[in-house]
């Protein structure tokens, strides 16, 4: 098994949709650390699991210096919803970690 990991850094704000009073339910930024995990068992035609440049692009160009609520669309953006959205539209993903702030990390990996 190939296993690869790539960590990409993004600012982008959100406000969550809680059923409590919370302050983050109201417009703020993050500076974010997001590392995705990719495994397969052959490589591809190139050589790779999967190109570390593609993985980059789609995440800065989907989710950078935006309001995330906008681009995830029925998604309510919690670090828990977005690293789950990053594995299912990443090729051979199985796990994705998203820090939020320092001490604030969601992971989420596929079964």
């Amino acid at each position: 098994m190939y296993y690869i990991e790539k960590k990409v850094e993004i600012s982008a704000a959100h406000y969550l949709e809680l059923d409590y009073p919370s302050k983050c339910k109201t417009l703020h930024g993050h500076n974010w650390v997001i590392t995705i995990y990719c495994k397969s068992k052959e490589l591809n035609k190139n050589g790779m699991v999967t190109d570390f440049t593609h993985i980059k692009e789609m995440i800065k160009q989907k989710l950078d210096h935006c309001i995330l609520n906008e681009s995830l669309p029925g998604i309510n953006p919690t670090a828990e919803n977005i690293a789950r959205w990053i594995c299912d539209n990443t090729d051979n993903c199985y796990k994705v970690s998203v820090q939020e702030s320092e001490g604030n990390t969601a992971i989420y990996e596929k079964d």
